[in-house]
């Protein structure tokens, strides 16, 4: 996310740009909702409020360089560039959404197709899984729904219900192949008519994210209008995500028709320097090194899990695309304490930049002043434990774009 939003941004401001990857990224593995800050470490109500003071307290962490500002502005900029649906909420408050595990989860921005699922509000529910998909199971996610809304205090009812409309005969499909399936008219009526012979009373109905690829709108108000009630997805466990792809899709839509290119399989193999300065990038594609000028870079290839920041046998940490310093425990320091869940001092591994995003050396000073890092290559944060990487991505690519778009002008 963190550099498909720069990339947009920088290439409908009128930058030439090229966004060079090694793979597709996370984006296709997330559920696409927007958190912001879920806990710091007690639940947050309203990461808006919370930010200030959480920055104040955690001086290196990415969001000490975010202004409440930027992050509404990158915010109301994902609203308006997200056709394939619309994304709604504030970071003024966080809903309440239910998972595949039939946990609540925090997050403030998240797609039109699953607010209805704000269990701060919702009435009874109706969990609706499909013989064929095996990585949804209606029964646990209403079980541990009801289990975990009594504990804090607001008890919602939700019951589960099997539909089983036939898939070309098939006994196990994946949730990308039922999604394509949601782009028929006809398999649609299947499911109304089983949604309409299972609900009853008031439920809202609950279905795994695969109500479409491209059509995910229209199937949604569809089922919604058909049902008469309201319709929600909650994000399925196993990857791929569908949301995550309608918004990768979306954002890679965006940069093409800006004039951007996207070119996947290959990767930055070190800087490009002349005098000192970085004039370009050492990109690896098909076992070739080939320089390609550039007059600036943003770099986000992602924390540990994704190859940005490696760390060898002996525990030394570098960043392998540009070289750039790594901010994080060395050879013979303590980086993974013995609790699982513990405060490990490896997860925070990472860039340290400046107010502008530019990563920095020892002394403080920028390393290359027209490198700009953006998303988890920036350490400080823990975002699982935070619920906070889709908030840090988008706001750091738009930041990142905001301060090219300084310098150009």
């Amino acid at each position: 996310m963190a550099g498909l939003v720069a990339a947009v941004r920088l290439a409908e401001a009128g930058l030439r740009v090229v966004t060079v990857a090694k793979g597709y990224g996370s984006l296709r593995l997330a559920p696409a909702t927007i958190d912001i800050l879920g806990y710091r470490p007690d639940p947050v109500d309203s990461p808006a409020q919370a930010l200030p003071g959480f920055a104040a307290a955690h001086p290196d962490h990415p969001y000490a360089q975010v202004s409440p500002d930027v992050l509404a502005k990158s915010v109301q900029w994902l609203k308006e560039h997200v056709d394939t649906y619309s994304y709604v909420g504030e970071p003024d408050a966080n809903m309440l959404l239910p998972t595949a595990l039939g946990v609540p989860r925090p997050s403030a921005v998240v797609p039109e197709t699953m607010a209805a699922g704000d269990l701060r509000s919702a009435g009874p529910l109706l969990i609706a899984g499909f013989g064929v998909l095996k990585d949804f199971h209606a029964s646990l996610v209403a079980e541990n729904l009801t289990a975990a809304t009594a504990a804090r205090g607001r008890a919602v009812r939700a019951r589960p219900v099997v539909l089983n409309p036939s898939v070309n005969g098939d006994a196990d499909v994946g949730a990308l192949a039922l999604a394509r399936r949601f782009e028929d008219a006809a398999f649609r009526g299947v499911v109304v008519e089983e949604l309409r012979a299972a609900a009853t009373g008031d439920e809202a109905i609950g279905l795994p994210a695969v109500l479409g690829l491209d059509q995910a709108r229209s199937v949604w108000t569809e089922l919604q209008q058909a049902t008469g009630r309201p319709v929600f997805e909650i994000p399925t466990a196993v990857p791929p995500s569908v949301p995550g792809l309608r918004l990768a899709q979306a954002l890679q839509d965006r940069l093409r028709r800006a004039g951007g290119r996207l070119v996947l399989g290959a990767e930055a193999a070190g800087p490009e320097l002349r005098n000192s300065e970085l004039v370009g990038v050492r990109i690896r594609a098909a076992a070739r090194v080939t320089p390609r000028t550039c007059r600036w870079v943003v770099l986000a290839t992602g924390g540990l899990s994704a190859g940005g920041i490696a760390v060898d046998t002996a525990g030394a940490l570098r960043e392998p695309a540009l070289g750039l310093p790594v901010h994080g425990p060395g050879p013979g320091e303590t980086g993974f304490v013995p609790g699982y869940l513990s405060d490990h001092p490896m997860e925070t591994a990472g860039l340290r930049v400046d107010s502008r995003l530019r990563p920095v050396g020892p002394d403080g000073e920028p390393v290359y002043p027209n490198v700009y890092a953006a998303g988890a290559v920036i350490g400080g944060a823990r975002p699982w434990r935070e619920k906070s990487g889709d908030g840090i991505s988008l706001s750091t690519g738009y930041l990142a774009a905001d301060e090219i778009l300084k310098e150009a002008g």
